[in-house]
């Protein structure tokens, strides 16, 4: 059976990219969504500059390897782990592998917030 309740839909990810890059932003509050993420597809060295939320953000590692600093620590992640950092503490991550990094940075929020901490 194959039943929808009133109001949902499917996003097509053509209408979720960001500019003419490869990544997508969801924001979750357009679709009656608690939750907004984003879906990054990084090259070797590229990644978001340092930066803070008011809610916590999740990583899931879908492919590659993830540098990601939080605060004072810096870690690896690779795919299949996920790891989270907290409301209000800096953050970023850059692609630390040698091919492609596939990443789902999930924001419990059902708007996007983010505040970056440098012009880079």
């Amino acid at each position: 059976m194959n039943s929808r309740a009133a109001g949902t839909s499917i996003v097509s990810g053509s209408d979720l990219r960001i500019g003419s890059g490869r990544s997508r932003r969801f924001e979750g509050a357009a679709h009656e969504a608690d939750i907004s993420y984003f879906f990054v597809e990084n090259q070797p060295g590229e990644g978001p500059g340092l930066h803070w939320h008011p809610y916590s953000e999740t990583w899931v590692v879908l492919e590659g390897t993830a540098r990601i600093t939080v605060g004072g620590e810096t870690f690896t992640a690779h795919a299949g782990d996920t790891a989270t950092g907290p409301a209000y503490i800096p953050h970023c991550f850059v692609n630390a592998g040698t091919g492609m990094l596939r990443l789902m940075g999930i924001h419990a929020s059902a708007t996007i917030i983010q505040t970056f901490l440098s012009e880079d």
